[in-house]
């Protein structure tokens, strides 16, 4: 083989190389998304159809199953309307999967931080779906009953406005604050008393890679498209 053939294919190498790993990272970040809402998805059917609410299941000392619900954010948070939550998780997935599109042809962003980005963009996707579907497909009846899909009574809400399954629980430590302690004394303290889902956990951990591992590659794709963005205006004031 001539030293022009092995310099031809050298190129091609070089020029189909991050063509390639881009399309795997658009494959990897698509199947991240599916197996999250997925899995995400399947646990929450499953602990609603099989846990009456607020029933705890120990696991360990310091891991329970226990089923709630909740009209608002992440960890049981209730902080706004509940259409407006509802419309405003789609919008934000919305732009998250707009952000992936644009940052998958990025050869010089690492698949890493693309997989962060689709555990949060999966993670706020799975709430959407309780908060759009569960209202008409489950009712909600009285504990110790548990809910049945697709009641032929009807469901417990409209659409739009079902609520969040959260069932992961863990209850690390707790104590009683001493009595001198201003403000707390004498009160009980759980730490960590927060229940969440899979998707929340999803979020938490796609923002936790992002801050830890990925803030060049975050800061990277801000300024590509930033300049992207400013190259499109002066194109427009040019014509």
């Amino acid at each position: 083989m001539s030293n022009n053939s092995v310099t031809d294919e050298n190129r091609t190498t070089e020029v189909l190389g991050p063509s390639v790993v881009r399309r795997n990272a658009g494959w990897i970040a698509a199947v991240v998304i599916l197996l999250v809402i997925i899995a995400d998805q399947w646990l929450k059917i499953w602990i609603k159809t099989h846990f009456y609410l607020t029933e705890d299941f120990e696991i360990t000392s310091w891991f329970h199953l226990k089923f709630i619900e909740n009209n608002g954010m992440a960890f049981g948070l209730e902080l706004w309307n509940k259409l407006l939550l509802t419309f405003g998780r789609i919008f934000a997935v919305g732009v998250l999967i707009w952000c992936l599109v644009k940052i998958v042809s990025r050869y010089e962003l690492r698949t890493g931080f693309i997989v962060s980005v689709a555990l949060i963009t999966a993670g706020a996707a799975g709430n959407i779906f309780d908060c759009v579907f569960y209202g008409e497909i489950f009712n909600n009846p009285m504990p110790p009953e548990t809910a049945v899909l697709f009641p032929p009574d009807g469901g417990y809400a409209s659409w739009f406005e079902g609520k969040v399954v959260d069932m992961f629980y863990f209850p690390l430590f707790d104590f009683y604050w001493p009595d001198w302690m201003p403000f707390c004394g004498g009160q009980y303290y759980e730490f960590f008393a927060y229940i969440f889902n899979l998707a929340d956990a999803s979020i938490c951990v796609g923002v936790a890679l992002l801050i830890c591992f990925y803030s060049k590659d975050f800061s990277l794709a801000m300024a590509k498209q930033t300049d992207k963005l400013n190259d499109d205006k002066d194109n427009k004031n040019e014509k």
